[in-house]
């Protein structure tokens, strides 16, 4: 039996601008593309919406309603890259998922996206529809889109679904008793004519003649449909489409295939450095692929092929993306070594699993080259070396306090991410055994708008150490304390600058902070806080702390 899954992404546009804005959550903002007389509103923010801005209206007109709203232009063909990649990230559920229309760049009139999968006989995989449609759900979710998913049996009945159905639990679930033809058109009837896909100037002329819901559409005779709504709005044809009676193949998009080098040997070869002399055939071959498509590997696995029919792989990840020759030799050489031909490999296979756009650029005009592809081959040797959870880098988290402000992820990712065509680092890994920065040379992430960081170290200690505080009033400027036993007169001093405990994630006696920037007698610059305040109920009387170095 067809079914197939939509699943609508409305706000796409708008969320993925959010992950690289710097505006508060709160702030009226909307995204806006060039029309006919002048920005047309293409997405808003929730507290946009809340002051009467509408997507498809005029900026100037949603302006007269509220001046304070702020415009930011969209990018739409950025929003078809994301939704392409999604495409191809979708296949995790289904061999065949097509982006719902033809042409990408009629896919944002809304603001939104859609993809369209064919789930026929692959449902059971996830626990039956149910189960489906929550997973694609969660992992959305887990991406930050807001995804509306429905099933059904014909492509047009879902996409209707998902996007006008007025109850989740209706529109949303999988409902195989309305399969026929006749439960289809029950569950579609309440639903506006726009749900047929048809243009706008057909919509608003059904609309006029008070045909404003499918099932009204429905009773009237087909004949008479037929002579007044003819082409482009072929009123008939589409809601043959949503009930079933024409069919509407999905065609998916063709991927190009991976880049991929193979080399067939005429006799076994037993002996334990045959995996590296194929590399020396191997690499070339697929760096000319790369080389002709403008891409750099990301991720190389290497396949040995047994006479007995076994597979032996291995592969390595890069920091950036490279199709240096020597490089790509010099980290698969040792992964090679260890492959074990057992009755002999009989074949090779060498395959950029993921790779990206990668143009040739020149590093520098004037000035010295920034080092970058040094570095990141650095860290790939030493990946290889010393194992992927071993080489970290800083990335910032979501906190204001300062020892929060940043995490440590696996500095070479090996899954690339749909959401920016990178990689999704793992979280939570331990200190020990790693290869990281020293503790004093973690760095703080970028200000960001409302915070004050600007004035804030650039080497953090790993933990804020206790230290002894002389001072005039409890309440008053620092005068004198000691670090590490040494004694330390302040010259300078600049502060407050207060900081709450975050209440979401802190218990309640938690106490707030006053850091201070201050300089002593030697022009040695330290950040030191105070926590708490004599008679804040929250403990005895304040603690200090040294955070950071200046310098």
């Amino acid at each position: 039996m067809t079914r197939v899954l939509s699943i609508w992404l409305p706000n796409l546009a708008i969320e993925r601008w959010r992950k690289t804005s710097d505006f508060a959550p709160d702030s009226p903002v909307v995204l806006t593309v060039e029309g006919t007389h002048g920005p047309i509103i293409h997405a808003v923010t929730p507290a946009a919406a809340e002051r009467g801005a509408r997507t498809g209206a005029r900026l100037t007109d949603a302006r007269a309603l509220d001046p304070a709203l702020v415009a930011v232009p969209a990018d739409p063909a950025g929003d078809a890259v994301l939704l392409a990649r999604l495409a191809q990230w979708a296949g995790r559920w289904s061999p065949l998922v097509e982006v719902d229309g033809a042409d990408p760049s009629t896919l944002f009139g809304t603001g939104g996206g859609g993809l369209r999968l064919d789930i026929g006989g692959v449902a059971h995989l996830f626990g039956g529809e149910r189960g489906l449609v929550a997973d694609v759900r969660v992992r959305f979710a887990a991406f930050g889109l807001t995804a509306r998913v429905a099933a059904a049996p014909t492509a047009g009945a879902a996409w209707a679904l998902a996007r006008y159905s007025p109850s989740p639990l209706a529109g949303e679930g999988d409902s195989p008793e309305a399969s026929g033809e006749r439960g289809l058109a029950a569950q579609l009837s309440p639903l506006p004519v726009a749900a047929l896909r048809l243009d706008a100037d057909t919509v608003r002329t059904l609309e006029r003649l008070g045909l404003k819901t499918i099932g009204a559409l429905a009773e009237v005779p087909r004949l008479a449909l037929a002579r007044r709504f003819r082409g482009a709005g072929n009123v008939v044809d589409a809601l043959d489409r949503a009930i079933g009676r024409k069919r509407e193949p999905l065609t998916a998009a063709l991927e190009e295939p991976r880049p991929r080098a193979a080399l067939r040997l005429e006799e076994p070869a037993t002996h334990p450095e045959a995996a590296g002399q194929a590399l020396e055939r191997l690499i070339p071959e697929l760096v000319r692929q790369l080389q002709e498509r403008h891409l750099g590997a990301r991720r190389l696995v290497l396949h040995g092929f047994r006479v007995d029919g076994s597979v032996a792989t291995t592969g390595v990840a890069t920091a950036i993306a490279s199709r240096e020759p020597k490089h790509l030799q010099r980290l698969l050489a040792e992964k090679a070594a260890a492959l074990d031909p057992e009755f002999g490999f009989d074949a090779f296979a060498l395959k950029a699993d993921w790779s990206e756009t990668l143009d040739a650029a020149q590093d520098s005009l004037v000035e010295d080259p920034s080092g970058e592809p040094e570095l990141a081959r650095l860290v790939d040797r030493l990946t290889v070396k010393l194992g992927p959870r071993a080489v970290r880098r800083p990335e910032p988290q979501e906190s204001h306090l300062p020892e929060r402000a940043i995490g440590w992820v696996v500095a070479v990712m090996d899954s690339p991410s749909p959401l920016r065509g990178g990689g999704v680092g793992e979280r939570g890994l331990k200190r020990t055994n790693s290869l990281s920065l020293p503790p004093l040379c973690g760095s703080l992430p970028p200000p960001r708008r409302g915070e004050g960081l600007a004035n804030r170290p650039q080497r953090l200690l790993d933990r804020p150490e206790a230290i002894d505080v002389i001072y005039a009033t409890p309440e008053g400027m620092p005068r004198r304390f000691r670090w590490r036993r040494l004694v330390h007169d302040i010259a300078r001093v600049e502060g407050p600058e207060r900081i709450a405990p975050e209440w979401w994630r802190q218990p309640s006696s938690a106490r707030l902070r006053d850091y201070y920037r201050v300089e002593d007698g030697n022009g040695r610059r330290y950040w030191i806080y105070r926590e708490g305040l004599v008679g804040d109920g929250r403990g005895g009387l304040p603690s200090w702390f040294m955070h950071g170095l200046f310098g």
